[in-house]
């Protein structure tokens, strides 16, 4: 009987990266189904900007481009990219936001597996930070019984830079900055929640898109493609947060189902913050890791002056990597410490 080790072979990494991509799937249709064909568009532009730049860069590395343009990583940035932007956004923003997360926050590093930041949050800070009128601006959801834009205006819109004269009438804030500014105008929760763009549990349309990437979320844990401590650990510290300001006040704080099914907390936590090249390496640092990075998110959701906090959540725990790497390595195989 053969006793020696087995080796495990590596999946290579084109392998993975499409079974992210096909991960993504659900929540992309139903976004689509949601918020319209702009969010198509949105990625198509991304992907394109993202492969023209990745192929610029090794060009100018004097890399093969071939191999590394192949690997699939510069293309589900863009998506990941492309699915944090709003879907009317012109297309020079996530023209912008592409270049920015593959030459600077990835290639200017030294490529992948060298980035300490995640590219794609990286891409989406720096347009939020720049533009967050702009940023903070989604068409209403199409389920919504109110005029829409059709598919071509929507197309229109993006390339143009020109809104139509009703697009007022059709635009509206995301559910979590809807409650962020209402709270702030003194309204009740309650009353706050009866507004038509609320569904179940969270925005009409986007509550859907989360519970697509929960199923693709799900399907890369079946897989073993992500460490199971990253969206534990985010979820858990994420939820609990959320519990304990809800059950000390639940008049001024939203219930922890709607944070979860809001934004990009599953989304962030099953993709984002489970980016293997910026997050931990060991086991009990991935849970620490996803646990701050969980609770960061929702208290810069609440005290802090944007909607959502996954990316700055993440990209702060991206600085703190090295160092929880370091103080959660175990000891070596025949010493004690």
């Amino acid at each position: 009987m053969n006793t020696s080790p087995f080796f495990i072979k590596p999946t290579p990494l084109q392998v993975v990266m499409l079974k992210v991509a096909a991960a993504l799937l659900p929540g992309i249709i139903a976004l689509t189904w949601a918020f319209g064909v702009g969010v198509l568009v949105q990625i198509t532009l991304a992907l394109g900007t993202a492969l023209l730049a990745e192929a610029a860069c090794l060009k100018l590395r004097n890399y093969p481009i071939k191999p590394f343009l192949c690997d699939g990583s510069a293309a589900v940035t863009a998506v990941l990219l492309a699915l944090s932007m709003p879907p009317l956004a012109p297309w020079w923003m996530v023209v912008l936001a592409t270049l920015i997360a593959i030459c600077l926050a990835k290639h200017l590093y030294g490529g992948l597996g060298q980035n300490p930041f995640n590219p794609a949050m990286v891409g989406f800070a720096v347009m939020i930070v720049s533009f967050p009128a702009q940023m903070s601006r989604w068409a209403a959801p199409l389920p919504l019984d109110i005029p829409h834009l059709d598919s071509l205006a929507q197309i229109l819109t993006i390339f143009s830079g020109q809104l139509p004269q009703a697009f007022d009438a059709m635009a509206s804030a995301t559910p979590l900055d809807t409650v962020k500014t209402a709270l702030l105008q003194q309204h009740a929760l309650s009353d706050i929640f009866q507004q038509p763009i609320f569904g179940a549990v969270a925005g009409v349309g986007s509550e859907w898109a989360a519970v697509g990437f929960l199923l693709g979320g799900l399907y890369l844990l079946w897989s073993k493609l992500i460490a199971w401590q990253i969206p534990v650990g985010f979820l858990a510290a994420f939820i609990l947060t959320a519990s304990l300001f809800y059950g000390v006040d639940p008049a001024h704080y939203s219930p922890p189902w709607f944070h979860l099914f809001s934004g990009a907390a599953i989304l962030g936590a099953f993709f984002i913050v489970s980016d293997p090249v910026t997050a931990p390496t060991t086991p009990r640092g991935r849970l620490i890791f996803a646990a701050l990075a969980g609770m960061l998110t929702y208290m810069i959701r609440v005290f802090g002056a944007y909607p959502d906090g996954v990316a700055f959540a993440v990209l702060i725990m991206n600085i703190a990597t090295p160092f929880i790497d370091q103080y959660t390595q175990p000891p070596v195989f025949g010493r004690k410490s």
